[in-house]
């Protein structure tokens, strides 16, 4: 199943026979697959008696306030992260320098293609794909200057500029494109197509200020908190395949490439 489409099914995906979504609904993948991983909580949730036997499955992706406490509490115990030495955390650190960076700047452009109610995600990554092919490829000529393509296609307001977002701070854009805008050393047009919450990006790095780079101890509290959540995203994922492998999943792909992040 292609990760950018969606899927169009009769019979709803299901969860050990809870259904994921009303019959014939319209469910973008990447929803479906979260979906299945929340029910997959909630029913190892219920399963050890941290949730009712009654509690219902919501086939629109809503789960009551109790399942939502329950799986939070089962993920307490499933889950127990290792103490972290000083000599991992100072290991993180030299690794990943640029992350910590203080006060580093970029400036940028981008089209953006946003996901939006009814669009269809498979050609609107079609049309992503080409707008980054053309702005790579044709270096301004032929119509595929960034600008241009920024004026004719992007669902931003910044499209009016040409894409022109100025001097950002990674907390002025979202965590997921901080990631992967920011502590990195590339300029020109990425190679790659950004996603984040609002669509997909075709994104030009125009220029990169970088920050000051302090010493270990005083970023510590930092470093801890950035191997503490990839060691937590390591395990969940680790659990959630355990799970699904566990269980009769119909309909939704689950395996250990494509279980998303559970929010």
């Amino acid at each position: 199943m292609d990760k950018g489409c969606e899927v169009l099914v009769e019979v709803p995906a299901q969860i050990n026979g809870a259904a994921l979504h009303r019959p014939g609904e319209k469910v973008p993948v990447e929803e479906l697959r979260q979906r299945a991983c929340t029910e997959l909580l909630r029913q190892a949730a219920q399963r050890d008696g941290f949730l009712a036997a009654d509690d219902p499955a919501g086939p629109d992706g809503v789960i009551s306030e109790a399942a939502s406490q329950a799986i939070e509490v089962w993920l307490e115990r499933e889950i127990q992260l290792p103490e972290l030495s000083e000599e991992a955390l100072r290991r993180h650190f030299e690794a990943h320098k640029a992350r910590f960076a203080i006060g580093e700047r970029v400036c940028l452009r981008h089209i953006l293609f946003a996901v939006t109610a009814g669009v269809d995600v498979a050609t609107m990554r079609e049309r992503a794909e080409q707008a980054l092919l053309d702005v790579r490829c044709h270096d301004g000529t032929n119509g595929g200057s960034f600008a241009a393509r920024a004026r004719e296609l992007s669902n931003c307001p910044s499209g009016a500029q040409g894409g022109d977002l100025g001097m950002l701070t990674a907390d002025d854009v979202a965590p997921e494109l901080a990631r992967e805008l920011f502590g990195r050393a590339e300029v020109g047009v990425l190679p790659r197509l950004v996603h984040s919450r609002f669509g997909l990006h075709v994104v030009e790095v125009l220029e990169r200020i970088p920050g000051i780079q302090p010493g270990f101890e005083s970023v510590r509290a930092a470093v801890a908190n950035s191997m503490q959540r990839a060691t937590y995203v390591t395990a969940l994922r680790h659990l959630l395949l355990r799970l699904a492998n566990q269980s009769d999943v119909y309909g939704v792909d689950l395996d250990d490439t494509a279980i998303p992040l559970v929010q």
